[in-house]
Parts: C-alpha cells; structure tokens; sequence
C-alpha cells in the first residue's frame, strides 16, 4: 500500500509550483484530482512539444505538462459558474487537501476560498500558493518563476562576475522558485496531515515564491545577515572552496572540486605537478587558495588542457578527488550510472502510445513509488463525479451541455 493511500486531494493548480507539490503527493500515493477549465485546461499543455497519440495526431499533453503533472486524475469543471463551483465543493466534502493558486482572495467569488471550505469540511487541509503570500504590499501581484529569481537574490549570485567577459545576473534554465515552492508546499502538507492524524485539525498553508526562494539562499543569505557583505556573482567558481570550478580540457570541459587538503595533494598527484605547490604560502590553506584563485587556475589549466575530459575524470575519480564531465541532456541519459539508477523510463498514455518520464527520485523500499502517467485533459471527469458524487448518465450529460465541464 503506498503511504498516501488514503489521501484524496483536491487540486486546483496550473504551470509549475503548486502541480509540482501535486505531483509529489500522487507519487507518494494520494489520490490527485486535478481540476482543469473545459476550453483547455492548464496552461502548460499549450507549450510544444507535444505527445503525438496512436491515431498520428498531436495531443493536448505536451513535455511541460507532463513534468509537473504524472500520477493524476483530471477532471474539467468551469468553476466560474454556479454548477460548476458547487461540483468543486461537493468534491471538497470527500477529500483532505485542497490545494489552489489562485491570486489572493480570487476563489472568494466562487465559494471556493478557505473560510467556505472549512465551513463544509472543518478537518480540511487547505493550502494556497501565491506568488508574495497572503498578506503585505505585494500581496496582489503576481508573480512567475523568473520574477522570484530576480526579486530573491538568485539572479544577483549567478552569472559571470562584473568585468569578465558575458558578465551579468543569470537565471536558471529550470524553474527552481517554483519547484522549491512546489516541494517545501508538499512537506507543509505531510505535516499538516500528520498533525490532523494526531489531532483531528485541519489547518490553512500559505505558501509563497518569496518565502521558499529566499529561503535556498542558504549560507549566502545567512553570511549577508550575520556581516552585511552582499555576496557577489562568481560564475562557475565555489564561493567557499578553491579549486572548485569548471576546467577545460582538449576536448570539452568537466568541473573538479578540491575541498580540503587531502584532496588538493591528490590533485596534485594525479595532474603529475609538483608536490612542493601544496607548500607555496598562497596555496596553503583553502583561504589561502581562494584568495589566489586565478593563479591557481591558471597552474591547473594549463595542465589539464593537455589531456581529454574522460582522461582525468577517470584518474581523479580513482584518486577521490569530485569531479564530473559537463553533460548535455543527450550526454546525461547514455550515461552508465543514470542508466543503472533508471531515471528514464516509458508509462502507457491514454493516448494509445508509451510516452517518455523521468523517475520520481522519492525511493522508499517498502512503499515504492509507482509510475502513472499524466492524464489527458478531462480523462477522469465522468469517472471521478459517478465515484465520489454519484452523478448519473443523465446528470453528467446536462452538465456537458451545459459546458460545466
């Protein structure tokens, strides 16, 4: 039995931050039911590529959505009517979570906001996730992915440094304000259900970009806090340890980090140069290599260039010294230890064809994981409302027409 076996969800989240908590608790085992708009459902099914089904024609379900969607049940409800908001907490009555990301107080309007929920379903777990969170002057605004990365500091400790060659703030190619939003939301929900375990209680989450992606800056954050020095854009280098950063060899280019001394003396060993540079009073001490970093790279490069990345992968491995090649996408799921671990795998679609996943990495000997594919928009709706809310042939075909769903 996989752990969240008796948890009904009911989840009314689109793009990333609040589908990625969803998607965490199905792959857990809950029971997902994911509520879509009839005239096209989530917003990241519209972003190509897309499944192309058994019949040669392209589908609803594109890579976007599929990442942040596996394990669900969708069911299409235009909350905006009458019908269809009642449909919404009719379901709530028969599920513990209910989980939206609306803009602040949006699901007011439709009956659907947490103080209505509660009124029907006192043991509720409700969270909402929202850009700037439910209160404060931003509280209105909305917010995406690249927004959080700018405002939360992210962007001002990525990228190259002022004066080098492309230097200015970066973002990241994965929506990490989201993700991290998306799985610090799904811990507060575990939590939240342990506490109603042990108390009964229901209780309201709110969880924000803003609190989340402020939140990873870790030790940088807490360094600003404890000194007030603003940390500064570094690049490819560890702001904490030298050699940490990305070399380049006569065939592309891998990243090597040598944390303490044992490892610089290895290497040392293993790039064949001279012991006694573990002695140079700028090379001493980790300190001592961060302050003199560039002359340290430069040693280094300039041997490392004279072989091939799969040349000292393979020997400083050996030596215990972390390294790893560059990889691109294609480079990462050939690659032997990916492979073993399995993190590509194919799931039946709907559709009529297996479509690609990558594996949930949440692996629990006695409660894997079972891999379900995401859902086609609407695939559940009359299955979902006959077995939770008994509606009729007849009831779900006026429904329907009524483009209720």
């Amino acid at each position: 039995m996989a752990i969240l076996d008796k948890v009904r969800v009911l989840d009314l989240t689109r793009v990333v931050a609040g589908p990625w908590c969803t998607q965490t608790l199905a792959d857990l085992g809950a029971d997902v039911i994911k509520i879509e708009r009839p005239d096209g459902g989530d917003d990241t099914r519209r972003v190509s590529p897309f499944v192309v089904g058994a019949d040669g024609k392209p589908t609803l379900d594109s890579a976007f959505f599929m990442g942040s969607n596996r394990g669900k049940r969708s069911v299409t409800v235009d909350i905006g009517t009458p019908q269809g908001a009642e449909l919404i907490r009719e379901l709530a009555l028969h599920c513990e979570v209910f989980i939206e990301n609306y803009k602040v107080g949006g699901l007011k309007r439709y009956g659907l906001d947490y103080e209505s929920i509660r009124a029907i379903n006192p043991s509720v777990i409700y969270c909402s996730v929202t850009g700037f969170g439910q209160d404060g002057p931003y509280a209105d605004r909305p917010a995406y992915d690249s927004v959080m990365q700018a405002m939360c500091g992210l962007m001002s400790t990525c990228g190259q440094p002022d004066g080098a060659p492309g230097a200015g703030p970066m973002r990241s190619a994965v929506p990490v304000a989201d993700i991290f939003t998306g799985l610090y939301a799904a811990i507060a929900i575990l939590a939240a259900l342990i506490h109603r375990r042990d108390s009964g209680e229901g209780q309201y989450i709110d969880a924000a970009l803003v609190d989340a992606t402020t939140a990873v800056n870790g030790h940088l954050a807490l360094g600003y806090l404890m000194t007030g020095q603003v940390p500064q854009r570094q690049g490819n280098n560890n702001p904490i340890t030298a050699p940490s950063e990305v070399f380049q060899a006569n065939d592309g280019y891998f990243t090597m980090s040598a944390g303490n001394a044992g490892q610089f003396d290895k290497l040392l060993r293993v790039l064949e140069l001279p012991a006694s540079l573990a002695q140079d009073p700028r090379f001493v001490t980790n300190i001592d290599r961060m302050a003199h970093r560039s002359a340290l790279h430069d040693i280094l490069q300039t041997r490392i260039q004279q072989a091939t990345v799969a040349h000292w992968i393979g020997h400083l491995s050996v030596a215990g010294v972390p390294c790893a090649p560059i990889l691109d996408m294609q480079q990462l799921f050939d690659d032997p230890q990916v492979r073993h671990r399995g993190l590509a795998l194919t799931v039946p679609h709907a559709s009529g064809v297996n479509v690609p996943m990558v594996r949930s990495p949440l692996r629990l000997s006695a409660a894997p994981v079972q891999h379900r594919a995401p859902p086609m928009l609407g695939q559940h709706s009359e299955e979902v409302l006959q077995e939770l809310l008994g509606k009729s042939t007849a009831e779900l075909a006026q429904l329907k027409s009524a483009g209720v769903i």
